[in-house]
């Protein structure tokens, strides 16, 4: 996911992107009680594949 926003710095990306799309109820963590955890994975909920494709995202792998 870096990758594909351009960011390099692990810190800023989960606190100025993931976070808030967690809060939103956007994004999932696949190991919630250990959110640092290098085996971390996030999935979208069913409300961010709509909002996904509600902005044009169908293509994004």
């Amino acid at each position: 996911m870096m990758n594909l926003v351009a960011r390099s710095d692990r810190t800023k990306f989960r606190d100025g992107l993931v976070k808030p799309l967690i809060k939103a109820g956007l994004l999932v963590l696949t190991i919630p009680d250990k959110p640092r955890s290098r085996l971390q994975k996030y999935r979208l909920t069913p409300a961010g594949e709509k909002a996904l494709a509600k902005h044009g995202g169908e293509n994004v792998q």
